[in-house]
Order: structure tokens, then C-alpha cells, then sequence
């Protein structure tokens, strides 16, 4: 074998052995990681991504991770039984999503790692004093309501609604941060001058009572802000504005995906994906208390065109461009 040969046998000996090790993710790969996962909703888009973050950082279902879903089905009520059952199984790690969600794994364990994806307002929930230095066993993704996001929505309502003067409110105290959306609504729309008539709602018989006095009264466009209970509603809100020829904005993708006018909102997905970042830090050693809370960083207006010709509302051509996704 001539000198060269055997450099070129060498140097590709060299890369059989280490090519294995590159990117492989996780460390101890040979162990299986079993993690809980807790979603407010039904399957879907948000363990989807979760499970596309994972393989993202080297980890596979079945080889060195396996992940327990939950799924609360749209019921907030039921996110603390769920998130029990996977304590009780002592899984390595809970992902958790929902303000709420993150509020009942924080009271069932204070040893298993929890990483939180979705929460409206972490400080205001109650969840972490400290964005930066959560502290204890809890990190995770905030979805940046609480960072004076609010007053956009009246907005983009009137932008949308050519010669708006009233709209209507609907909030939940289902979301501790629910009251700042609120005013600072009031803010936003003061400057516009545009008047709000504001209905809470945290369960079936107020949002009976909301939606009756809002058929009632003479508003002439609708918000809806985020809260587990409004989410569970979405169907139900979607048609009730639709029936009333009511132009509405709201806070996920999937309100405009479900036939809503238009959303204005954190992608939710890319919040669980990128939660699995925080999930390979804390499997590869790092304390969630000493992992600073992430922001959203994806923002998404959505129109959805066949609502607003059921609705009989022509969108300005100037606000569809600024669309980041329109539904034809």
C-alpha cells in the first residue's frame, strides 16, 4: 500500500468510527427518555410539532425516547388529571402546554423536569416570577401576550373594518392575564376612537349570557382573547360571529382555520417545536430553573377570505398584503 493509499484507509477508518457520533443528539443515547406530553387540545398540530423538534435534535420514538400523550380535548378541567397520571408514571420529563397545564404540573411535582410551551403570560399566570431565572424545575416557551400585544388586535380589527366605531370583547378570567388584554384594548381603542363593550366568559352559562348581549347590542366587529375556555369554544364562537354577520379577530390559526375571519397570534406549532430545544437541554443536564423562558418569535396574521364573503365584508386589498397567510 502506497503512503497515499493508506492515508485515504485511514482517514475513511476515521470517519466510520466517528460518523456516529456527529449530530447524534442526546446524551446517553442508549437510554430511553420517557416523556410526558400534555396538550390543552386534541391531537394534533401541536404534538406533531413537538415530536418534529425532537427528531430535529436526535431524538427518535422508540430508540432513545418515548413520548406518553395526553390530550385534554379542548377541557381545561381536565389538564390536572392528566398531567397526575404521567407524574404517577414518573416519566423523565413533562411537556406541558397551557398556562394551566404548566400551574398543575408545577403543583404535582417539584422533581420531575417540566417544560411549558404555550403560555399566554408566564409572570401573570403565576407559573414564573422571573423570565430569566425561572427557578425550580419549570422553563419553557412563552407565547409574548403580555408584552403590550393586546391593543394590536383592535388594530388590525379596524384596519380590516372600514368605519368601525364599536366592537365587542370577549374575555376569560381562565387566563390570569386575561384583565391586560383587556385594558390595554381600552387603550388601543381610545386612540381610535372606537368603543368597547366588554363581556367575560370562563364558562357555558357566561358565554350564554356574553353572546346574547352581543346579538343585542350594535357592535360592529368582535375580539376574542386567549384563554383556555375560548379555545375549547372555538367552533362555537367561529359560527356565532358568522350567524351575525359579525367580522371577528382572534388569537390562534385555528379559529381562521375552523372558518374565523382572521387571527393575529404566535404560531402555536413552532412554539412546541422549539420547546424541544429546552427538552434536549434539560435530558443533556442543564437545570429548567437556570434555562431563561423563551419568547415566541413567529407571528402570524391569517385572513380568511371565505369567511369574510359569508359575512359580506370586501378586505382592503392593502391589508391582504400584509397577511402572512391568506384562505381563499
Amino acid at each position: 500500500m502506497s503512503p497515499t493509499q493508506r492515508r485515504r484507509f485511514l482517514l475513511a477508518a476515521g470517519a466510520t468510527l466517528v460518523g456516529p457520533l456527529v449530530g447524534a443528539g442526546p446524551a446517553r443515547a442508549s437510554t430511553l427518555y420517557t416523556i410526558g406530553f400534555v396538550s390543552p387540545v386534541a391531537q394534533g398540530a401541536r404534538d406533531e410539532a413537538l415530536m418534529t423538534g425532537l427528531r430535529e435534535h436526535g431524538y427518535v420514538e422508540g430508540r432513545n425516547v418515548h413520548v406518553e400523550m395526553r390530550f385534554a380535548d379542548g377541557k381545561p378541567e381536565r389538564l390536572p388529571g392528566l398531567v397526575g397520571e404521567l407524574v404517577a408514571q414518573k416519566v423523565d420529563l413533562l411537556v406541558v402546554g397551557a398556562t394551566i397545564g404548566a400551574r398543575a404540573a408545577k403543583r404535582a411535582t417539584t422533581s420531575i423536569p417540566i417544560v411549558f410551551a404555550g403560555s399566554s403570560d408566564p409572570v401573570a399566570g403565576g407559573i414564573v416570577t422571573n423570565l430569566r431565572h425561572p427557578g425550580g424545575n419549570i422553563t419553557g416557551i412563552s407565547l409574548a401576550y403580555g408584552d403590550g400585544f393586546a391593543g394590536k388586535w383592535i388594530e388590525l380589527l379596524n384596519d380590516a373594518v372600514p368605519g368601525l366605531s364599536r366592537a365587542a370583547v370577549l374575555w376569560s378570567s381562565s387566563n390570569k392575564a386575561a384583565s391586560r388584554f383587556v385594558n390595554e384594548l381600552r387603550l388601543a381603542a381610545r386612540k381610535l376612537g372606537i368603543a368597547l363593550d366588554v363581556h367575560h366568559a370562563k364558562d357555558s352559562p357566561e358565554l350564554d349570557a356574553a353572546l346574547a348581549a352581543i346579538r343585542s347590542g350594535d357592535a360592529q366587529g368582535l375580539v376574542v382573547t386567549p384563554s383556555p375556555f375560548a379555545a375549547s369554544q372555538r367552533r362555537r364562537l367561529v359560527a356565532f360571529a358568522a350567524e351575525q354577520r359579525l367580522p371577528a379577530i382572534y388569537f390562534f390559526a385555528s379559529f381562521a382555520n375552523a372558518g374565523g375571519l382572521m387571527t393575529y397570534g404566535p404560531d402555536i406549532a413552532d412554539a412546541y417545536r422549539r420547546a424541544a430545544f429546552l427538552v434536549d437541554k434539560v435530558l443533556k443536564g442543564a437545570k429548567p430553573g437556570d434555562l431563561p423562558v423563551e419568547r415566541a418569535s413567529k407571528f402570524e396574521l391569517i385572513v380568511n377570505l371565505k369567511a369574510a364573503k359569508t359575512i359580506g365584508l370586501t378586505i382592503p386589498p392593502a391589508f391582504l398584503l400584509r397577511a402572512d397567510r391568506v384562505i381563499e
